[in-house]
C-alpha cells in the first residue's frame, strides 16, 4: 500500500495588532525567497485571519510578520455588506505603479483600529504589480472598491493606517454608528 506523505495544513486564525502597536509603524521588508516553506502557510493563516474577522484585506504587518504581503479578499459581510465578490488573493512585494488624479472618499475601518471608521480619499483607479503566491509577476488596474482595498493594505506596509489619510476628525465616527446609519439607508 503506498503511503500518502501530503500532510493536511491546519490554517491557523492569527492574533491582530493593535493600533499602538509599534509594527503597525515600520516600514515592511520586501519577501525575498517567495518560495520559503512557511510562506504558503502564512498565506493560508492569513486568509483564515481574514475570513473569520469578517475583513476585506489584511496585511502581514497586522499579524506581527515585518513582510510585505497582503492578502485581498473582497466579499459581502457584516462590516462590508456592499462589497464585491472575489476569491482571497495574496498579494506579495506590490508596488503601485500609477494612478487617476480624481479621488473618492470611501467609508474604511480597519482589524487594527477597531470600533473605528474613517472617510478616507483613494484613487479610483490605480496600476498595480506584484508577485502572486505562485511566483508570477501580475499587472492589473484595479478600480473602486478593490482599488481601495489594495490602497488600504498596501498603507500598511508602509507603517500608516487609515487614520493617517483622513482629512478631518469630523470625517470618523465608530464602529456602532456607522452600522445604525447603515440601517437607517437600508430602511
Amino acid at each position: 500500500m503506498k503511503k500518502n506523505n501530503k500532510v493536511k495544513k491546519i490554517m491557523e486564525v492569527l492574533q491582530i495588532a493593535q493600533l499602538g502597536n509599534n509594527i503597525l509603524r515600520c516600514q515592511a521588508k520586501p519577501v525575498i525567497n517567495i518560495w520559503h516553506e512557511n510562506l504558503q502557510q502564512i498565506i493560508d493563516n492569513l486568509i483564515a485571519t481574514v475570513i473569520a474577522t469578517n475583513g476585506v484585506g489584511i496585511a502581514a504587518p497586522q499579524v506581527l510578520m515585518n513582510d510585505r504581503l497582503f492578502i485581498i479578499a473582497s466579499r459581502p459581510n457584516l462590516r462590508y455588506p456592499q462589497a464585491p465578490k472575489m476569491g482571497p488573493k495574496a498579494i506579495i512585494n506590490p508596488r503601485l505603479i500609477s494612478h487617476s488624479e480624481d479621488r473618492e472618499k470611501g467609508w474604511e475601518a480597519c482589524l487594527s483600529v477597531p470600533g473605528m471608521r474613517g472617510l478616507v480619499p483613494r484613487y479610483r483607479v490605480i496600476n498595480v504589480e506584484y508577485t502572486n503566491r505562485e511566483g508570477k509577476l501580475e499587472k492589473q488596474e484595479l478600480t473602486g472598491f478593490v482599488a481601495r482595498i489594495f490602497q488600504h493594505e498596501y498603507d500598511h506596509l508602509e507603517g500608516l493606517v487609515f487614520l493617517d489619510r483622513v482629512e478631518s476628525t469630523r470625517d470618523l465616527m465608530t464602529e456602532d454608528e456607522y452600522q445604525k446609519q447603515i440601517i437607517q439607508l437600508r430602511n
